[in-house]
């Protein structure tokens, strides 16, 4: 599943460094910090490998 945002892109990006052991985890905050904790490293891939054009820098919310 590719990243909807840069923004996602970003932190997918932080969450598999710190998977791989190239970061500490203790600097990951936010959504980085969740995404290490609840995706797998090929998930994070997945995510961190979308190409960035054409992404918003921010997902909108939507409405429900």
């Amino acid at each position: 599943m590719p990243s909807t945002s840069k923004a996602q892109q970003r932190a997918a990006g932080a969450a598999l460094s710190a998977k791989r052991g190239e970061t500490k985890v203790s600097e990951l905050r936010g959504a980085s910090k969740s995404m290490y904790e609840s995706m797998s490293e090929t998930q994070l891939e997945e995510f961190a490998e979308t190409k960035r054009k054409g992404l918003p820098e921010h997902k909108k919310p939507t409405k429900h």
